[in-house]
Parts: C-alpha cells; sequence; structure tokens
C-alpha cells in the first residue's frame, strides 16, 4: 500500500513542503481504490487546514499535540515501555527489521515513530502491509480515540489507518492502554523528561509504568515478526 507513505507524511512535523503538496496528496488519496471511499471526506478538515495555515501556528499546534506529553506520543513502543530497557531493545529490533527489509532509516527519529513505521509498511504488498499496521494495532485505537475527545482533526487519520489495518475500534481496545496523567505546565514536563533516559540494553525489569502483559505481547510482533511479514533484502 503505497499510498500509506502519504499518511506518513500528513503526520509528520508541518514543513513548507508538505504544505505545498497537500493538494496532491488529496487528489492521490482520492484516487486509491484500497483506502475507505470516505478518506478524502474525513481528512479534509486536516488537509485543509495544513495547506493554509501560518507555517509556525501549524508547527507549534503539532508539537503541542504530539510532544509536550505522553498520551497522544506518536513513538508507539513509549505507550507500552514507556522509558525502560526494554522499550530500547524494541526499538533496535525494529530497526534492525527495516534493514533486512532493504531500509535504512534516515534522520534522527526513533525507529518506533508513527511516520517511520508507516514508510516502512507502504514498501509491503497491500495483505503485508495490513498484517504488518495491525501489530500496533491496540496504540492506534487508542490514539484514535484520545484525539478524537480532544477534538483534533488528526483523529480521523488515525480511526482510518485502523480501518485499513482491520483492528476493531470498540470501547474496551480504545481503554487498553494505561491511562496518562500528562503535566499541565512545561516546567513539570520537562522535569519528567530530565529523570528518564532510553536504554539501549535488553536485560531490565519491567517498567512500573508501562501498560499491560497483554498489551506488551500484542506489540511484541512488531520486532519479533513472522516470516511473511518480511521482505528480502535486495
Amino acid at each position: 500500500m503505497h499510498n500509506l507513505h502519504l499518511f506518513s507524511l500528513l503526520l509528520s512535523y508541518p514543513t513548507p513542503d508538505l504544505q505545498a503538496v497537500c493538494s496532491e496528496i488529496r487528489e492521490r488519496l482520492a484516487a486509491d481504490p484500497a483506502l475507505p471511499r470516505d478518506t478524502v471526506r474525513r481528512l479534509h478538515p486536516l488537509l485543509t487546514r495544513l495547506a493554509a495555515s501560518d507555517i509556525y501556528a501549524a508547527q507549534e499546534a503539532y508539537v503541542e499535540l504530539f510532544d509536550r506529553g505522553r498520551s497522544h506520543s506518536l513513538h508507539l513502543f513509549e505507550h507500552v515501555h514507556g522509558e525502560s530497557r526494554d522499550r530500547g531493545q524494541a526499538m533496535v529490533d525494529l530497526r534492525q527489521r527495516y534493514l533486512d527489509a532493504g531500509l535504512e532509516p534516515a534522520g534522527n527519529e526513533l525507529p518506533d515513530y508513527l511516520p517511520l513505521f508507516l514508510d516502512y509498511c507502504s514498501t509491503l504488498s497491500e495483505a503485508a502491509a495490513r498484517e504488518t499496521l495491525a501489530e500496533p494495532g491496540v496504540v492506534l485505537v487508542a490514539l484514535a480515540a484520545r484525539l478524537a475527545e480532544r477534538g483534533s482533526d488528526y483523529a480521523p487519520l488515525l480511526a482510518l489507518l485502523c480501518e485499513i489495518a482491520e483492528v476493531e475500534q470498540d470501547e474496551e481496545a480504545q481503554k487498553a492502554l494505561s491511562p496518562v496523567d500528562d503535566p499541565d505546565d512545561l516546567e513539570t514536563l520537562d522535569a519528567q523528561w530530565a529523570e528518564e533516559e532510553i536504554r539501549f540494553t535488553a536485560d531490565a525489569a519491567p517498567d512500573p509504568g508501562a501498560s499491560c502483559p497483554q498489551v506488551s505481547a500484542i506489540l511484541d510482533r512488531m520486532y519479533d515478526p513472522a516470516p511473511a511479514t518480511k521482505r528480502p533484502r535486495n
């Protein structure tokens, strides 16, 4: 599903280049028969805002939503492993999965960054992409629900990813992740981040603040995939 790359762009940090291609993204999404028929209608508010907003306002809104708290973080493993060593090893394994597929992650983003994961999924066949996208389905469902509760125009995009992955979006799934209390002020938030660091080793006790073992087991498939979801190295 090559157009998952377009979802990746829309979930990335806004730039003038992204604003310039919003019309093209709209056209390509509308022309993709593999996507739900109402995809463009549901993404219209997001596409319109990104294209028309002052770029600094769009960037500030993005940081406020996704980076100044944990409940809407686009780093998938953070919702399951927190900042424990388990998360570090999971990211090492996920990066290796990208490399095994012949992909070399660029930039400074961690491997569990959702736009990067979507780029990986976009290189797979339609069936494999749906299967792979479903692996972190519990996180996608929770993010869609949390963003909808906040009234964000990113919520329909996450809901569409859930539909593409064919994962249930019922109330139980929406509440599968442990709730997160994000600080209300930047000083407290900065102090919280300063107290923690990511350790890229595996031998550590589970993070007491992480989600339940059932959720962790679901995401285990992301960095220990079945052979059918991998592509051979070119």
